[in-house]
Order: C-alpha cells, then sequence, then structure tokens
C-alpha cells in the first residue's frame, strides 16, 4: 500500500513523551505500513516502513544493536 496522505492517519505519541516537548517520535498504521515522525515538527516528512521491517528495527532498538 502506498501511502500519500499523512494528514488523515491517527498519530499516537510515544508513551516516553513528556509534557516538556522531549525528543520523541508520533506513529501511525495503516495496513502494510508505519509511519513515524518527529512530535515536535509533525509537518516534516515521515518515515514509511512495512511491518516486518518495522518490527525489526523495534527489535534492534530494544536490544541496542548497533547495525
Amino acid at each position: 500500500m502506498i501511502v500519500t496522505d499523512l494528514s488523515t492517519m491517527s498519530w499516537r505519541k510515544s508513551t516516553y513523551s513528556d509534557s516538556e516537548g522531549g525528543a520523541c517520535v508520533e506513529l501511525a498504521g495503516v495496513a502494510t505500513t508505519v509511519a513515524v515522525r518527529d512530535s515536535k515538527n509533525p509537518e516534516w516528512a515521515a518515515l514509511l516502513f512495512g511491518r516486518a521491517a518495522f518490527g525489526a528495527l523495534v527489535q534492534v532498538l530494544k536490544a541496542k544493536t548497533v547495525l
């Protein structure tokens, strides 16, 4: 699925986000795609991942493994 209009997506902010505007991300998902954007600059570009690729990225980040 190709996503071109991210404004219609339902975004959710990271649970690590605080009210002070720390460096956080927002996620939105549709059938086969996960979008990631900077919560401080939501109008900027978003990164789009296939669900499997996003899952692999999360596993690497959780393991704190350097690619």
